[in-house]
């Protein structure tokens, strides 16, 4: 009896407590037939709605109940090999609240909590992004320093690669919302496994962030210049770095994007590399309004002036998006301008949203594309 023909089984004959804790037990949930999911709640409630993060869908659904009783579903078409991240939002006598999936286990954590995660056929979970015995351990350490630029104290964390020697040169990779890529995407787990499977070099790598970030990541020069002019010089004193370009790496994800290209934009030819991950690169074809809202208007601007005015700013730069992302327009539109310029591009879509497991599960394609490890190097 295939999956989705199971809710329709349920309701064959009558239906008791003992049917629904049955079935219930039998399943996995979402249940998953093919390109169909079956979302199911069980509870008491008015009203049922899923929530989900699929840009091009209706945002809320509405469950159906089986009368007479408290379990609630809905079917969905989605495609095989997505990752959707979804809550439930119930109407009850308390009025309504949006809750986490209590028959599914699997979830994704974010600066605002965490969110049910849907995992279509096709999709697996990679297996570099957790601890593996076999791959030697990185150190992370924090350090900080008077920047000029913005007159204050700034710092972060810095990576060091295993079997680091004082004598021998390391490339250097810098991370913008570096906390949330340790905590969210499994980074330091990213970094020992892919070291340790020759795919990247051993590198050194600077996880920074901002306290302001949707100002400072808009095409702020004062940032551009605290990550260019101070914090790399910092690094080159402290510890062993090539310091030719396509040594040098920097990276960001939505905002993050943006600081990381307008950076590498108003330093042509610094950063060798660059890693953009569901860039904010919002933009106008007609007319100067912002359909973003004002804290995109810096951003707008940027883009603007870089769409009319494309140059090379890099040697590579590796691009990635979720089709289920309203962002998937504008980084489908800069691929063939970054092109343009006789950059070396790769973009790579993949059937998620906007969040973190998205961009944890396109580092490995990214950084060893853009840095690649002695393995790496006997297949290019």
């Amino acid at each position: 009896m295939s999956d989705r023909l199971a809710i329709h089984k349920l309701l064959e004959g009558g239906i008791d407590n003992t049917k629904i804790r049955d079935f219930l037990r039998a399943h996995s949930f979402p249940v998953i037939e093919g390109e169909h999911a079956t979302f199911v709640w069980y509870g008491f409630a008015h009203q049922v709605y899923l929530r989900h993060w699929v840009y091009g869908l209706e945002t809320s659904n509405e469950l159906t109940r089986i009368e007479n009783t408290d379990l609630w579903h809905l079917t969905l078409e989605i495609p095989r090999e997505s990752r959707v991240e979804y809550k439930f939002e119930i109407h009850d006598h308390n009025g309504k609240a949006w809750r986490r999936d209590p028959l599914n286990d699997r979830l994704a954590r974010d600066p605002f909590g965490a969110n049910s995660v849907l995992e279509a056929e096709g999709y697996q979970v990679p297996d570099w992004i957790a601890h593996h015995d076999d791959a030697r351990p990185g150190q992370i350490e924090e350090f900080s320093f008077y920047s000029h630029a913005f007159q204050s104290e700034r710092g972060g964390r810095i990576y060091l690669p295993p079997r680091m020697r004082k004598d021998r040169r390391y490339p250097l990779l810098v991370v913008h919302d570096g906390s949330d890529f340790l905590r969210y995407a499994s980074m330091k787990h990213v970094l020992d496994n892919l070291i340790y499977r020759l795919e990247i070099p051993e590198i050194i790598v600077l996880f920074i962030d901002s306290p302001d970030r949707l100002s400072e990541y808009a095409n702020h020069p004062a940032h551009a210049r605290y990550v260019t002019e101070e914090l790399v010089p910092w690094a080159q004193q402290q510890y062993p770095l090539h310091e030719h370009p396509a040594a040098r790496c920097l990276m960001g994800a939505s905002f993050g994007g943006v600081a990381s290209f307008s950076t590498a934009w108003r330093y042509p030819g610094f950063w060798g590399r660059l890693l953009l991950q569901s860039g904010s690169f919002a933009f106008t074809d007609i007319g100067r309004r912002n359909r973003r809202g004002p804290l995109f208007d810096q951003v707008v601007e940027f883009v603007n002036e870089y769409r009319d005015h494309p140059t090379a700013v890099s040697e590579r730069v590796f691009v990635s998006c979720g089709v289920y992302e309203s962002l998937i327009y504008e980084n489908r539109s800069m691929v063939p301008l970054l092109n343009s310029t006789g950059m070396q591009v790769r973009f790579v879509e993949s059937r998620d949203g906007h969040n973190w497991e998205n961009w944890r599960d396109r580092l490995r394609e990214g950084l060893s594309w853009l840095m690649p490890g002695p393995l790496m190097f006997i297949y290019e």
